[in-house]
């Protein structure tokens, strides 16, 4: 089978795509499938066209390729592709579109305030900060509404650490959240043709938070999988994470993160493309649940050519 695999793209992401991208091109080869590879530049569709492949395996992370923007395009070339469709992954990658989504849902999300440059420059959004200590309490988690990979995330302690976060969230996006901070465990229950794989729990050093650095440095950050809950956690967690997948239409695979506090877990965002380098927890829960990478693959390739989308 001809698989095109793409990677690449112009977002903040692009690195740890072409990582993405090289490792799964590894394992299609060591299958026996014809290889593809593409980076998603302009001349993407004419060699999509040229290439004739069979099914297409998007590697892509943060905008052009997780949000919608290259499966619209492989949809009218009709080419099948890996992961949710297109409006499943425009749902995941705008993280205030996906609250809102998830919390009609019913499925715990931190509570949260959201706004967009124009309403700091027109409407007067910074008058409404005031009451972001009664609101919502800190610390605070300031971050990009769209974007992957903890890229723009701060942490606010005091009031007087807000116009820092989110003069940083706002360098990555025109629309910034404002979420309430929960303290617990860092959770990621991966989701595969709709059945729950093993839960990673990340343990950042000490001191350290769970960000971009920490989770593509190795060494930075300690994953346990399976995560050490209880059964009762485990079911609740399950659950959850299987109520954000559905809730947000996701099909193929996606990861759902989580945090799991005193009230138990609540929802942080839903990754459509979850990364697949070395240190990614996809490929991490698949080894927990006796996949080797490449069976992980070829699983993923197989859903791609059955897909159930949104």
């Amino acid at each position: 089978m001809k698989v095109a695999v793409l990677k690449g793209g112009r977002s903040l992401e692009r690195g740890i795509s072409l990582r993405s991208g090289a490792r799964v091109e590894d394992a299609l080869g060591r299958l026996g499938h014809e290889v593809l590879p593409l980076e998603a530049d302009g001349d993407l569709v004419k060699r999509l066209t040229d290439g004739a492949p069979d099914v297409a395996f998007v590697a892509m992370h943060g905008m052009g390729g997780e949000d919608g923007t290259a499966q619209e395009l492989l949809e009218i070339l009709g080419i099948p592709f890996t992961g949710p469709g297109v409006a499943a992954c425009a749902r995941c990658i705008d993280k205030v579109l996906a609250k809102h989504e998830l919390r009609s849902a019913g499925i715990p999300t931190p509570d949260w305030f959201a706004f967009n440059e124009t309403a700091f420059r027109e409407l007067g959004a910074a008058d409404a900060l005031g009451s972001l200590e009664e609101r919502l309490g800190f610390p605070l988690v300031v971050k990009p509404s769209r974007g992957g990979s903890a890229l723009g995330v701060k942490f606010a302690e005091s009031w007087f650490d807000v116009p820092e976060a989110l003069v940083s969230a706002f360098s990555y996006d025109d629309r910034v959240l404002l979420e309430r901070f929960v303290d617990g465990r860092e959770l990621a229950v991966s989701v595969l043709g709709g059945q729950p794989l093993p839960t990673v729990e990340a343990i950042p050093q000490a001191g350290h938070s769970y960000d971009f650095e920490a989770r593509y440095e190795i060494g930075r950050t300690s994953f346990v999988c399976p995560a050490d809950l209880s059964d009762e956690e485990t079911v609740a967690v399950t659950e959850i994470a299987l109520g954000a997948y559905g809730a947000l239409g996701c099909s193929g695979f996606s990861r759902v993160d989580l945090i799991l506090g005193a009230d138990g877990p609540q929802v942080l965002e839903v990754n459509a493309i979850p990364g697949l380098t070395d240190t990614s927890l996809l490929p991490q829960a698949a080894e927990a649940a006796g996949m080797s990478f490449e069976q992980l693959v070829e699983k993923i390739l197989d859903l791609a050519l059955t897909p159930v989308r949104a």
